[in-house]
C-alpha cells in the first residue's frame, strides 16, 4: 500500500532549501516513487543554478533547444514564479506552468532511467569509494563522483538532447513552459542531488539501502576465513615474521621539492617560507633518526615538547631569508637582535641553552653551596679570577666574561659584545672548563 507523507526530508532542513513543503510517495518496501516540491518563490537577485551540476543540467537544456527565444521565455517565467509544484518521478518531472496570458499548461520533461545493469555498476563504484556516498549524504555531487561514474559507463548528468519535453501547449520542442520547469528543477538540484538520482530511477531510501547491503557483503568478503587466537599466536612467537632491519642513516637530510612553478600562489601563502619550513623539517627528521639509531637511545629521557617561542628559534637556526626571519622574530616575541642571541644559544645547547640565556633565577640553599664549592676548586688560588655574583650569574671582574649556572647544574660561558651578554660556548660541569671553552671558541672564531 502506498503512503503519502508531508514530513520534510532531513537533508532539506539542514541545507536551508528554498522550498518549505515536500511530499513523497513510497511503495510497500519504503522505496521512493515520487517526490513533490511546493512551488518555489521567485529567485530574486540570484541565479537558477549555483552548483556545477545544476549548471550542467541547464546547459543540457540550452544546448539542445532549437529555439533559444523559448529558453529565454522559460527563464523569465521561472523568475516570475510561474512554475507550480514540481513532481519528480523516475524518468519524468512534471509541473503546471502559468503562461503570460494567465493560461496554465501541464509540462513534463523526460529523462532516460538507468538500467539495472547500470545501477549495479554505479553502486559498486560508490561502495568502493566511501567518499562518494559521504558527499551525497552532504547533498554534494563532487566532479570526481560524476567522472568515476562515467568511467564505469554510467552518465548521471543529462547530455545534449537527453531532456525530452512534453507540453499540452502543443509544442514539439522545448517551449517556454518546459524550459521554465527545467530552470526551476535546477534550483532543486542545487539543494539535493538525490533529485537527479530519483529521475534516473532510484530514490534516496532505495539507493542507501542498496549501498548498505553491498557494503556489508564487501566487509564479509574482506574479513576472510576465521583466524587463530591472538594470544596463542603471540605466545608461539616462532610463527611471527622477522622484523625488518633498522634503516641506515642517510649521509645528509633529504632535499624537499622546489615550489617554483608558473602557477601563482594562493593569496596568503608564502612559497619561500614553505620551502624553508620543509627544509628544516628534513633536518630535524635526520637528527631524530640519528639519535634513534644511536646506542642507549631507549634509556634517554623523552624531550619536552617545544613552545612556539622555542620552536621559532629552532627554525631560525636554519638561516632563513630576511622576511622569514622577521616573521620568526615576531612570532617568538623577540626583536631581531634578541632572535640572533637566541639562535647563538640554541647552536650551543638547544632549549637548555636558550633557557639559560633568557631566565634569571636566585641560587640558594644546597645549590648555592655546591656552586661555591665548584668555583673554589676550579682554579688554583693564584689563578682564580675575581667573580662578582648576581643571582645565577658570576661575572669576571675586569673582563667581558661571565659564567651562568643552569638549573641542571652545568655552567655556561658568556661574553659581552656591543654591551650585550651573548652565549660564548657549550656547557661544562666545571666552571673553569666552561671559561676555557669560551676562550677556545673565541680564538677559533677569530681564526687564531
Amino acid at each position: 500500500m502506498n503512503q503519502h507523507n508531508s514530513d520534510r526530508y532531513n537533508g532539506d532542513e539542514q541545507n536551508g532549501d528554498d522550498y518549505d513543503d515536500e511530499t513523497y510517495e513510497r511503495d510497500a518496501s519504503g522505496a521512493d516513487l515520487e517526490r513533490t516540491f511546493a512551488a518555489l518563490p521567485p529567485p530574486h537577485g540570484r541565479g537558477f543554478a549555483e552548483t556545477w551540476w545544476g549548471r550542467a543540467w541547464l546547459k543540457s537544456l540550452e544546448d539542445a533547444a532549437l529555439d533559444s527565444e523559448q529558453v529565454r521565455v522559460g527563464r523569465r517565467l521561472a523568475r516570475a514564479g510561474a512554475v507550480g509544484a514540481v513532481s519528480v518521478r523516475p524518468g519524468r518531472i512534471t509541473a503546471v506552468v502559468q503562461d503570460r496570458d494567465l493560461t496554465t499548461h501541464r509540462s513534463d520533461v523526460l529523462l532516460q532511467e538507468l538500467s539495472d545493469e547500470q545501477w549495479d555498476r554505479f553502486l559498486d563504484m560508490v561502495v568502493e569509494r566511501a567518499g562518494h556516498i559521504a558527499a551525497l549524504l552532504d547533498r554534494d555531487m563532487p566532479p570526481h563522483l560524476v567522472e568515476d561514474s562515467a568511467a564505469a559507463g554510467v552518465e548521471l548528468l543529462p547530455g545534449m538532447g537527453d531532456l525530452e519535453p512534453e507540453c499540452d501547449c502543443g509544442a514539439w520542442d522545448h517551449c517556454g513552459h518546459t524550459a521554465a520547469l527545467c530552470y526551476q528543477v535546477a534550483r532543486l538540484l542545487d539543494q539535493d542531488p538525490f533529485v537527479l538520482l530519483l529521475m534516473r530511477g532510484r530514490g534516496e531510501r532505495a539507493l542507501l539501502d542498496d549501498v548498505q547491503s553491498r557494503g556489508a557483503v564487501l566487509a564479509d568478503e574482506a574479513a576472510g576465513p576465521e583466524g587463530v587466537d591472538a594470544a596463542e599466536t603471540y605466545a608461539a612467537g616462532d610463527i611471527l615474521p622477522p622484523l625488518p632491519a633498522l634503516p641506515l642513516l642517510p649521509d645528509a637530510p633529504g632535499t624537499p621539492p622546489a615550489l617554483d612553478t608558473d602557477v601563482p600562489p594562493t593569496p596568503g601563502v608564502d612559497p619561500g617560507a614553505l620551502e624553508f619550513l620543509a627544509a628544516r623539517t628534513a633536518v630535524e627528521a635526520h637528527r631524530l633518526l640519528a639519535e634513534a639509531l644511536g646506542t642507549g637511545h631507549g634509556r634517554r629521557p623523552v624531550e619536552a615538547e617545544l613552545t612556539m617561542a622555542q620552536d621559532a628559534v629552532r627554525l631560525a637556526v636554519g638561516n632563513p631569508s630576511g622576511a622569514v626571519s622577521d616573521r620568526l622574530a615576531e612570532g617568538s616575541g623577540r626583536g631581531r637582535d634578541q632572535l640572533a642571541s637566541a639562535v647563538c644559544a640554541w647552536r650551543f645547547g638547544g632549549s637548555a641553552a636558550l633557557s639559560v640565556l633568557e631566565e634569571e633565577w636566585t641560587v640558594e640553599g644546597d645549590v648555592l653551596a655546591r656552586a661555591r664549592a665548584a668555583l673554589d676548586s676550579a682554579w688554583d688560588e693564584d689563578e682564580r679570577p675575581m667573580l662578582r655574583a648576581a643571582r645565577n650569574r658570576w661575572t669576571v671582574v675586569g673582563a667581558d666574561s661571565q659564567l651562568r649556572l643552569g638549573r641542571d647544574g652545568r655552567w655556561w660561558p658568556y661574553r659581552k659584545r656591543s654591551g650585550r651578554w651573548v652565549p660564548a660556548g657549550r656547557a661544562a660541569q666545571d666552571p673553569g672548563t666552561a671559561l676555557a671553552l669560551m676562550e677556545h671558541t673565541a680564538e677559533a672564531s677569530e681564526g687564531r
